[in-house]
């Protein structure tokens, strides 16, 4: 491993079933997880992946894995804060011997209880992105031709795969091209992936307010008086150490003290408070924060997002206004906006919580139900791109309003919005186009608004319409809502003007649109 290998920052990412990892480089102070980690190893794992039983193995290849950087080799892990989930390496020294300088070895080792949850698959995504930076085009792999899973895994990767049989083993060689099928397949692991991790925030099977208090007119009371009387249909309780009921809701002292374990808990506690609750949430395994508190400085923020990361829950806010979802089934409402969203098949995610007010509100008064509401706050973890990917699966969702006042990942966000557009209109309020609007968000949201022209571009390309207030949002959502898309492409061309209908046809031929001819009996009633 070379010098820039060690110092890249770690990843998170998503396995199958929406838990967060931690994707990195290995250096030497792993040794000893890694050792335990093969320990841990079953002998038909050691078997499948050393072709022997011995722990010997597991020994060496935990030495090989930290031992001192050399060019050609490099090795991923990735673990949660307590343990190693799983390792790949590659290594190119037998074939720079041969003479073949862009080919590498690989191998791949997956604790035994996390099969199928795709450790292996993102290890090795991440492995053939710095295997191409160093110029690496093929993996070899060999394996036993009944290690089922690790040769599913080369044939699903989307990339070109070979395999030679000899006797009871199999060589894989895997080109490292770079094509569309490749980056389908990791877009839809990815998209799987995020779904499945958005489950617990928004159809969680248990709820708590964390600062829900006695006080008439406090945050806190009132998220959790929306989620009663919105009419919550799953167990629900509040976490104040100071009293035993609050608006007739079971109220414990602390998240551990729970009768169960919450899968969302909503954090309505002072600034200085929120890091310990997370940390507290994350022990007891909590799956999802919505942080409605404000005003965390930078160490506050820090270690909240740091608590979020190391036990896997996903997090909206903080400096939001809440989360809601009006599923018959569920009826979630965890806000404390002036009143319920209307049930229907708008999906809407703001950055500002009295954008999502008005929003909800004049939806509301136009007849248009929502399907799920984010108010995304300073946008921490949980953005625009997670909500698309959700409103794209929900099965409910047919329109997408977004007020984002920045965009943290342009190209995912753009790759994401250009896919859900074909299924269904998605509109956006243009905030912060100018530079006075930049600096009000960056005041605002913490986060500096994407340019002007970037904008623009980033709408045009993904197909996004971006209206300049929310009351032209509103009036397209309108528009749309009441006059769905249309079945196909083509259109016909009614006008008075001549001139008008020229530039019209213009601008439906420039859209990919088709003006058949129309025939002469064809006449307007």
């Amino acid at each position: 491993m070379s010098d820039d290998v060690l110092n890249r920052p770690p990843v998170h990412a998503l396995l199958a079933d929406g838990t967060t990892v931690c994707i990195r480089p290995v250096t030497p102070a792993d040794h000893d997880g890694l050792r335990r980690f093969y320990d841990e190893m079953s002998p038909e794992n050691l078997r499948l992946r050393f072709f022997t039983v011995s722990r010997r193995s597991g020994a060496l290849a935990a030495d090989r894995a930290c031992a001192p950087a050399r060019p050609g080799y490099r090795a991923l892990l990735a673990r949660t804060e307590d343990r190693v989930l799983g390792l790949a390496e590659y290594d190119t020294a037998a074939y720079d011997t041969a003479g073949e300088k862009n080919t590498a070895e690989i191998s791949i080792a997956v604790g035994d209880t996390l099969h199928h949850l795709g450790v292996g698959t993102l290890l090795v995504e991440h492995l053939v992105s710095a295997a191409r930076a160093d110029g690496v085009t093929t993996f070899t792999a060999d394996a036993l031709s009944e290690n089922r899973e690790v040769l599913r895994l080369f044939s699903d990767l989307g990339l070109r795969v070979t395999r030679r049989f000899e006797g009871p083993e199999v060589r894989c060689t895997i080109r490292l091209d770079q094509d569309d099928t490749y980056l389908a397949a990791v877009e839809a692991r990815g998209r799987a992936a995020d779904v499945a991790s958005l489950v617990p925030l928004l159809r969680p099977d248990a709820v708590a307010v964390a600062g829900a208090g006695r006080t008439p007119g406090s945050v806190g009371r009132a998220v959790l008086h929306h989620l009663k009387a919105g009419g919550y249909t799953r167990r629900l309780f509040a976490v104040n150490p100071g009293v035993d009921h609050i608006l007739g809701v079971p109220s414990y002292p602390a998240v551990g003290d729970l009768p169960v374990t919450p899968d969302l808990v909503v954090v309505a506690v002072p600034a200085a408070a929120v890091p310990g609750v997370a940390e507290e949430c994350g022990k007891a395994g909590v799956r999802a924060l919505v942080v409605v508190t404000a005003g965390l400085d930078a160490d506050q923020a820090r270690t909240l997002l740091a608590a979020c990361r190391a036990h896997g829950m996903r997090l909206v806010g903080p400096n939001c206004l809440g989360v809601a979802n009006t599923e018959s089934g569920l009826r979630l409402d965890a806000t404390f906006a002036a009143g319920h969203p209307r049930p229907g098949t708008a999906g809407v995610a703001v950055q500002s919580g009295g954008v999502g007010i008005a929003l909800l509100d004049g939806l509301s008064r136009l007849g248009i139900g929502v399907s799920s509401f984010a108010s995304l706050g300073d946008k921490y973890d949980v953005s625009g791109n997670d909500m698309l990917q959700w409103w794209e699966c929900d099965g409910r969702t047919d329109l997408a309003l977004l007020h984002l006042e920045s965009f943290g990942g342009p190209r995912a966000f753009s790759r994401t919005a250009r896919r859900v557009t074909r299924r269904m209109p998605v509109l956006t309020v243009d905030a912060g186009r100018t530079a006075a609007g930049r600096r009000a968000a960056a005041s605002h949201t913490a986060a500096a608004a994407t340019r002007t022209m970037t904008r623009q571009a980033l709408f045009d390309q993904a197909g996004i319409t971006a209206t300049r207030s929310v009351g032209e949002l509103l009036g397209t959502a309108a528009l749309l809502h009441s006059q769905p898309l249309p079945a196909g492409p083509r259109v016909a061309i009614v006008t008075n003007a001549g001139g008008a209908g020229v530039l019209a046809a213009d601008a439906c031929a420039e859209a990919g649109l088709t003006l058949p001819p129309l025939t002469r009996n064809w006449s307007a009633t």
